[in-house]
């Protein structure tokens, strides 16, 4: 599960800052603590879509401290990242996952957009082609 922890912090304008620990650029503001963490996992799937864009690699969040709140990003995108970080451990680009799928990019282009409503079944097709198995795993809420 990818929850990465966050500071908040209070601006002097009253509006509560939401800082990434682990993603830089990923920063978000909300009216207190609450809209501000709901604002979060926007800005954080919005910073790693330009990761995939740019082609870098997404970072995996920091252990837990105490004192940082969590945020955890949609299932989904947890997939999309899950498949992002496969192809580019092993070398594939795009046009390859394309060809490997017997897709067109616009359909894989999609599978690695994290605003799209992809199907789960369409990435656990594309994690095979690549080598991987997605597998869901239910815990008990903390």
């Amino acid at each position: 599960m990818l929850r990465y922890p966050v500071i908040l912090k209070l601006c002097d304008n009253k509006k509560m800052s939401v800082r990434f620990l682990d993603v830089p650029s990923a920063v978000t503001y909300g009216s207190d603590a609450a809209d501000a963490l709901h604002n979060a996992a926007g800005a954080l799937q919005t910073a790693f879509m330009t990761y995939i864009q740019d082609r870098r690699p997404i970072p995996y969040p920091s252990p837990y401290r105490k004192k940082k709140w969590l945020v955890t990003l949609p299932v989904l995108s947890q997939a999309k990242i899950a498949l992002y970080r496969a192809m580019f451990a092993a070398g594939v680009g795009k046009a390859d996952l394309a060809r490997r799928l017997g897709a067109h990019m616009p359909q894989v282009d999609r599978l690695l957009d994290l605003s799209h409503a992809s199907k789960i079944e369409q990435i656990e097709a594309a994690l095979r082609a690549v080598g991987k198995e997605l597998t869901i795993k239910v815990l008990d809420v903390a």
